[in-house]
């Protein structure tokens, strides 16, 4: 007994120890595209740089990321899309100047199994390929056979980036099979002559799987930075200008370092190309 009590004083100790050394939280709300995969690795990756930081996310959508940056409820807004007139004027109303800053691009490839002829879609072919209406790979100029669709789980929020990018937000086809990642599809396409799904930009390159074009478009970090391939969304992180504090800035300039960037690279995002590292260094 004296021995468990002695266990517990020394656990209490140490947990008092962690708290105390946490200085400072930041808190992000916002996008899921960016909170689903990518916010978890670049909190884990900044943490141990800044153990003393603690950073609380919360991704239920872009809109309510902004709302609460405006409410003073987040010091960092995770935003999938520009802020809108009516949040940029509600801003004004109250007197808050926002800094925003490029962060990388989501961007997603439509992949064939490499025997499959079919090299070149267009955006409305997608949609329906993805939706259902077309089901047969001879009406896209391929061989008479059915197509083999592979997506993300419903519990993904590349699941619904995909909905909303190439499908106008309409429900995927019934026989549609989900997967837990982007490798899992690629894996998937790679031994299915009749397969297609969609991937992370930086699995394109993987064996006995090709990229289409969209719109005579190839997926590549080119055509993502240059706003020219479809399948694509600019990831920004906004920031009250007077309010942000040290820790916020020292998150952002994280993101946008070289390690940030390698790590967006590496779980399928595309690394920005601005030149600009926000604060300076």
């Amino acid at each position: 007994m004296k021995r468990l009590t002695a266990l517990l004083v020394v656990l209490l100790s140490l947990f008092g120890l962690a708290a105390d050394l946490i200085t400072e939280t930041v808190t992000i709300k916002g996008s899921n595209t960016f909170g689903e995969e990518l916010a978890p690795n670049l909190i884990a990756a900044y943490r141990k740089l800044h153990s003393e930081i603690l950073v609380d996310l919360e991704s239920k959508g872009t809109a309510t990321g902004f709302a609460a940056l405006l409410d003073g409820n987040c010091e960092i807004a995770a935003a999938s899309r520009p802020i809108n007139e009516d949040e940029l004027r509600l801003a004004h109303s109250r007197g808050i100047t926002l800094d925003d800053y490029v962060i990388g691009y989501y961007g997603v490839a439509v992949i064939v199994n490499e025997t499959n002829t079919v090299r070149a879609l267009t955006d409305t072919q997608v949609r329906d390929i993805f939706t259902g209406t077309i089901r047969n790979w001879k009406a896209l100029g391929g061989p008479d056979a059915p197509i083999h669709l592979y997506i993300r789980d419903a519990v993904s929020g590349t699941h619904l980036g995909f909905q909303e990018l190439a499908m106008s937000s309409r429900p995927y086809a019934t026989d549609a099979k989900p997967l837990k990642s982007y490798a899992e599809i690629a894996d998937a396409v790679g031994p299915d002559p009749l397969g297609v799904g969609y991937v992370g930009i930086n699995l394109t390159s993987r064996a006995k799987v090709l990229a289409v074009s969209i719109n005579r478009i190839l997926p590549t970090a080119v055509s993502v930075n240059d706003s020219s391939y479809p399948y694509a969304r600019q990831l920004r992180l906004y920031v009250n200008h007077d309010k942000v504090s040290p820790a916020a800035r020292e998150f952002i300039r994280f993101v946008q370092s070289s390690n940030g960037q390698r790590l967006l690279d590496q779980i399928g995002f595309v690394r920005r190309t601005e030149t600009r590292v926000w604060p300076p260094q």
